[in-house]
This record gives C-alpha cells, structure tokens and sequence, in this order.
C-alpha cells in the first residue's frame, strides 16, 4: 500500500495508542510518531500517559517530540490540532478487533473530518457500519493490512536481478530486534550522506510511517509473496539509487521463516545488515524455541542468497559484544553511519 497519493504529506494527525504507548504494544504509534514521515503527529492519545510529551513517553531527547502532547482522549487531542486529516490508529489489541472503548474517540474524530488510518487484523473498510458513518461523515478508511489483490499478486521471477541498484535487506536473529528501526535509520543516514535512497516496508509501522513503497507482507497468500516484494523493490529502484529492504521474522523462526524466506528472495539483496540482541536467549512469544547465534543465522542467509553480510545491528553495547562482524547500536549517536559505511566498504556505492 502506498498512502502518499492519498495525502498531502506531511498529513497532520492524531496517533491513537490507549494503553500502550512507549511499549512494544505500541510499536506502530511510537514509529509513526518518532520516525513518521507520512504523517506530521501533533498530539497522542493515551490516557494512561496523559500529561505527558512525546519525548518524555519514548524516552527520548528531541525537541519536535516533546512538542508533541499526550492527552486523554481524541476530542482533547484536536483541541491541540483542529486541522488534523487523519486519525492514526497505533494498536493493534489482542485478538484484532477494534475495542469497544475506542468507538467514541473514532466517531469524534471522523466527525471531525478525519480520515482513519488502520492496523488492525478486522478491516473497517469492509464493516457495513463504519462504511456507512465514514460516507456520513465524508471520510476515508484505509486498512494498511489490507493485502494486494488481482493483477497485484504475482510470483518472482527473477526481474530484481536485472537491476543497477544496490539492494540492502535487514535480517534479524528473532523477531521484535529492530529490523524495521534499522532500516529507517540506515535510509535516513544515507540521505543524510547525500545518496539517493529509498526504502520498502513490510509490516504496518513501515507504511504507516511513509516508505516509498510497502505491504503487510505476512497477509500476502505464501506463493506470492516473493513475489510482491519483489516488485516494489523493483519500483523504488527506478527512483533511487539504493533501496533498504526491511525484514521479518528470522529465517531460523519456525514460526516465521517462511515470510523470511520470501523476503530474502523476492528482493535478493546485495548485502544484509543482521538485527540482534544479545541479551535475547528465547524467541519472543515462543519460549520454548531458542534464539540461535549471529553466526547461525548468518550462515542460513548466506546459504540461500548471494548476499554479503556486512554488520550487525545491536542492541546491546557494540564494544562488548563478540560478534563475528563489525557492529554498530543504532540508537548511538553515529550508530546509523556506522553500519552505512560497513555497507558502503563491502559493496560498490
């Protein structure tokens, strides 16, 4: 899905993420909000932060974060932002329904003339009563999980291989390591450096926060899957010299391996930046698998890619961690131009 036709960009909005933002629950708010490109965030709603700033919920010290403000509900946020276009939602409840203690503050806002910009599992696009109020109220309702269809879904055939563009994936040894984070970082320290990067997503946060191109990739059908990565990454390299590729899962996850599979070969990288954290010794949500090494994990990418694998992304302390490659926290200040010039030393850019 890409939102920028369907936007003015930057959009302002409202990020609703009761009960969750500043955790892992909360991940697609927080990413929407720190590293949102799409959309121009002016107030949060949570009401178990409300007080708060931005900057302070995530932890972080940036002035245009701490601009933004957490409030109780969405009629108090667009007292803060009376133009705000779109309501974001940036939870994704257990179980994927919309709750029912969410109702009020989506009316408000489409009442408003908010459009509503969802992750949930369970589609507001194809709910007879949320099509109807949208119509009502003049609004749009894009489910970003929404998967492609029709002439959309294809298999990969190879045509990636055909491109000048220098592909970069991000791997990771489990899931929820910051494979997405280092993606947007990597992109945006490359842009920085003065090169033409794009970048492709595939989860809900990355669409959310404005890649050139994304989907969901985990609702894509198995066999088409490769295939529909590779034909964005296709499409962000006819703009742009380099294009970040984010992963998913880890090809070792017996739960996940197979998106990581396609992934891996629908943009058939040239190099791969590995997302770890040292301090992980169980998978996340499967406590009964163990998380393999870097060096594992790298083997498996190597074994089925011609890629080269450049560095790691960690969580932990680079200078403390004995791994195999060069290594780089990209939460450290010149962390992201770290691991930039690794891909910069092993492949032509």
């Amino acid at each position: 899905m890409d939102l920028h036709d369907a936007f003015d960009v930057p959009a302002p909005a409202i990020v609703l993420a009761e009960g969750a933002f500043g955790t892992p629950q909360g991940k697609t708010a927080n990413g929407v909000v720190a590293h949102g490109e799409l959309f121009d965030v002016q107030a949060v709603v949570d009401s178990t932060a409300a007080g708060d700033d931005a900057a302070t919920v995530l932890g972080r010290d940036d002035e245009t974060l701490a601009d933004i403000p957490v409030v109780d509900s969405v009629a108090e946020a667009l007292d803060h932002a009376p133009t705000a276009e779109a309501l974001v939602l940036g939870v994704a409840p257990a179980g994927g329904q919309l709750p029912e203690e969410w109702v009020e503050d989506l009316e408000t806002a489409m009442r408003a003339g908010c459009d509503v910009v969802s992750g949930l599992h369970t589609f507001l696009s194809e709910d007879d009563r949320w099509s109807a109020f949208a119509d009502e109220c003049g609004v749009r309702l894009f489910d970003v999980r929404k998967p492609p269809t029709g002439d959309d879904l294809r298999v990969a055939d190879g045509s990636v291989d055909e491109l000048d563009t220098l592909v970069v994936l991000t791997a990771g040894t489990d899931c929820a390591v910051g494979k997405r984070t280092t993606t947007f970082e990597l992109y945006r320290a490359a842009q920085r450096a003065g090169i033409d990067a794009g970048w492709v997503a595939t989860g809900q946060t990355g669409v959310m926060v404005g890649a050139d191109r994304g989907v969901v990739v985990d609702r894509v059908p198995a066999d088409f899957a490769a295939g529909v990565v590779e034909s964005m990454v296709c499409a962000v390299a006819e703009d742009h010299d380099v294009v970040f590729v984010e992963g998913q899962g880890a090809l070792s996850h017996r739960a996940y391996g197979g998106v990581s599979l396609a992934l891996l070969h629908g943009s058939w990288p040239d190099a791969v930046v590995l997302v770890d954290d040292p301090t992980r010794e169980r998978r996340d949500d499967f406590e009964q698998f163990a998380v393999p090494d870097v060096d594992s994990e790298a083997a498996l990418v190597e074994s089925l890619s011609e890629a080269t694998i450049v560095g790691v992304s960690t969580w932990g302390d680079p200078d403390e961690e004995n791994y195999s490659y060069p290594a780089a926290n990209v939460y450290d200040e010149g962390g992201p131009e770290a691991l930039l010039d690794e891909v910069q030393s092993a492949v032509e850019l």
